[in-house]
């Protein structure tokens, strides 16, 4: 393979020793993600950041990296503490699969659950507690539960092709907000990790990353019972997440963790996703891309896609033959699948430039995103 295809990593890396970029020249970047990367190199205590094709511009700083520093940032890490990419085997096959039946019985998942699941949060801990009312809901923006067929598999990733699979998007909801909004009002320079705030905020943090995963199990649960099946776990993997590495630490930005297993790469609604071998480079500080990432921004959506009935219903469906669950407009055409780049061209760098190889790839068959009747409570 000649240097050419390597050429925008290669120079990357070569400009500035903290910043190591793992995409090539052909990706889809915008240009203020990077200028947000170059701030975000010169801020006190920064030492590397690795940054991955999915990247784009974010609230604080941009989506999409890694960055490894001597003190904590919660910014970095953002409001949605513990987001992440669950990946679950339906024990239901293909073949049995009534997309109008699934259609209509998914739709509880924009109800409010009927069920109590504060029983299965830890019992010490009051405030995880009083944010049970939230356990099994998805949330807004780009979260989704989404049924997926797989397309390709290798041999040794032992997945059953004739099976059907649920990947999960979600976070802490309303619990990671609330952990956000008590740091300190000078935190956001950087919290020396020796002091009480820090170790209050470090404790938050925990508590709201083990409230995203159980949240995402709790979601599964809720769509297997609503197609009358079992769930069973391949990965669960966040990607908003703070951990402490050597004497630094490690903030990830809608960076997946990579050093714990297979990785989901998340499609749009109308593209593949992909399950992700990490090669656990130290380089790319033990991450990797988690989706395809945004291509336009929220606010630019409006204008760029149509918004008459028929352009509507047709971004409720896929060209795979699948359906979209999402009854909010602004929504829809905010996450249309021209919203995003190419997730097959995000892998694709990835092996490029040596931080994952693809060894599975999924087709949606039915996304669901939010009903007209979602009322969330302390979300």
């Amino acid at each position: 393979m000649g240097n050419s295809v390597l050429d925008g990593f290669v120079s990357a890396a070569t400009r500035d020793a903290a910043i190591q970029k793992f995409y090539t020249s052909a990706a889809w970047i915008d240009g203020r993600s990077e200028e947000q990367l170059k701030h975000v190199s010169n801020w006190a205590g920064v030492q590397k950041i690795a940054a991955f094709p999915d990247l784009h511009p974010g609230k604080y700083g941009p989506v999409g990296c890694a960055v490894l520093a001597d003190r904590i940032y919660p910014q970095l890490i953002g409001n949605d503490i513990g987001c992440g990419m669950a990946l679950f085997q339906i024990d239901l096959p293909k073949r049995k699969f009534k997309l109008e039946k699934a259609l209509r019985r998914m739709r509880v998942l924009g109800h409010d659950p009927s069920t109590d699941y504060s029983a299965r949060l830890d019992e010490t801990d009051a405030r995880m507690r009083s944010f049970s009312k939230s356990l099994g809901t998805i949330g807004g923006g780009n979260h989704f539960c989404e049924v997926q067929t797989l397309v390709t598999c290798e041999p040794d990733v032992g997945l059953d092709v004739g099976a059907l699979y649920l990947l999960i998007h979600s976070g802490s909801r309303g619990y990671g907000t609330a952990v956000l909004a008590d740091v300190p009002h000078d935190g956001f320079n950087g919290m020396n990790p020796d002091a009480d705030a820090t170790s209050a905020y470090l404790a938050g943090h925990d508590q709201a990353a083990r409230w995203a995963r159980l949240n995402r199990r709790i979601i599964a649960e809720r769509a297997a019972d609503a197609l009358r099946t079992d769930v069973r776990l391949i990965a669960d993997v966040p990607h908003n997440l703070l951990v402490r590495v050597g004497d630094g630490w490690l903030h990830r930005k809608g960076a997946a963790q990579a050093d714990a297993g297979l990785v989901p790469l998340a499609g749009s609604r109308a593209t593949p996703s992909y399950l992700l071998r990490p090669s656990h480079t130290e380089a790319a500080l033990w991450s990797t891309a988690h989706g395809a990432g945004r291509r336009y921004d929220r606010s630019s959506m409006h204008g760029r896609v149509g918004t008459k009935r028929s352009d509507l219903e047709a971004m409720q469906r896929t060209s795979f033959g699948g359906r979209v669950i999402c009854e909010d407009r602004a929504l829809l055409i905010e996450e249309a699948p021209l919203a995003y780049k190419s997730a097959a061209a995000v892998a694709a760098d990835l092996e490029v430039t040596g931080v994952a190889k693809t060894v599975a790839t999924f087709h949606p068959l039915l996304t669901f995103k939010k009903t007209r009747t979602g009322v969330l409570r302390n979300a």
